[in-house]
């Protein structure tokens, strides 16, 4: 089985269990980076790993308070 390198909004959410709008509104901050595809927004796994490692405690849904990963 191969394992994924990227991941779509809706599979992120699935697997991480964040909203598909909050995912959505992270990227639109800048404060997850993703390859855009046409209208497609893919999210590198390592990158999400990172990115929850980091924000850890935060309250996703105050973008202030979020650290980009980047």
């Amino acid at each position: 089985m191969v394992t994924k390198l990227g991941l779509t909004v809706e599979e992120a959410a699935r697997q991480t269990g964040i909203g598909r709008n909050t995912l959505r509104s992270l990227i639109n901050a800048g404060k997850l980076p993703v390859l855009r595809i046409g209208r497609k927004n893919i999210i590198r796994t390592d990158v999400l790993m990172k990115f929850m490692e980091m924000n850890e405690g935060a309250d996703l849904l105050n973008i202030d308070e979020v650290k980009s990963a980047e």
